[in-house]
């Protein structure tokens, strides 16, 4: 058994240098596969030609196909690493590159989601105000009043009215019957909030 050292467990392995053999026998099969790309293509582009009853001169028919081959080569070369790549080498190195990932999914606009299109809904119905947000207020008082001083609206109300005031007491347990303005329900939140 072989010795290894924390150097030799926390250290990446890097892409080990080809060999001169190898590089030699890479070039070569490179090189034979543009040859043979370019002449199939050539071939075929001088056929189609010569159907429509066109003729061109083969050398700059062979130009233009070694063109567009060493152009498509630095397309590909320049192009982005596939998604996959991309996210293995991101989470490797542990850092972001600054960039936002509009793929992803951003837990604040699912919340701002949640609430913006109940809201909207609720504008034009009343009645969808009464049924979807005004429970979710009442929810979100009774959490709050949970967590910060260990009652509920439910489990001791005297003293729930005492923390909510008046004015958010009386919100919550009487539906309205007009959806809140914006001003209005920003008040109702910011007092949410004091809890």
């Amino acid at each position: 058994m072989s010795s290894t050292s924390i150097d030799d467990l926390l250290t990446f392995e890097e892409e080990r240098p080809v060999q001169p053999e190898q590089a030699r026998g890479g070039r070569l099969r490179t090189v034979a596969g543009v040859l043979g790309v370019t002449a199939a293509v050539t071939a075929v582009a001088v056929v189609g030609l010569r159907v429509v009853g066109l003729r061109v001169s083969l050398l700059v028919l062979v130009a233009a196909v070694l063109t567009l081959l060493v152009i498509r080569r630095i397309v590909t070369s320049l192009a982005p690493p596939p998604r996959s790549t991309l996210a293995a080498s991101r989470s490797r190195r542990g850092e972001e590159d600054g960039m936002y990932n509009w793929d992803a999914r951003d837990a604040l606009r699912t919340a701002i989601n949640g609430w913006e299109v109940p809201l909207d809904w609720s504008r034009t119905r009343p009645e969808r105000f009464t049924s979807v947000i005004l429970p979710r207020l009442a929810e979100l008082a009774d959490e709050r009043m949970r967590l910060k001083h260990g009652v509920t609206r439910e489990s001791d109300p005297a003293r729930a009215r005492v923390l909510l005031g008046d004015r958010l007491w009386t919100f919550l347990e009487t539906p309205p019957r007009r959806t809140p303005s914006p001003r209005d329900l920003a008040a109702i939140v910011a007092e949410l909030e004091k809890i």
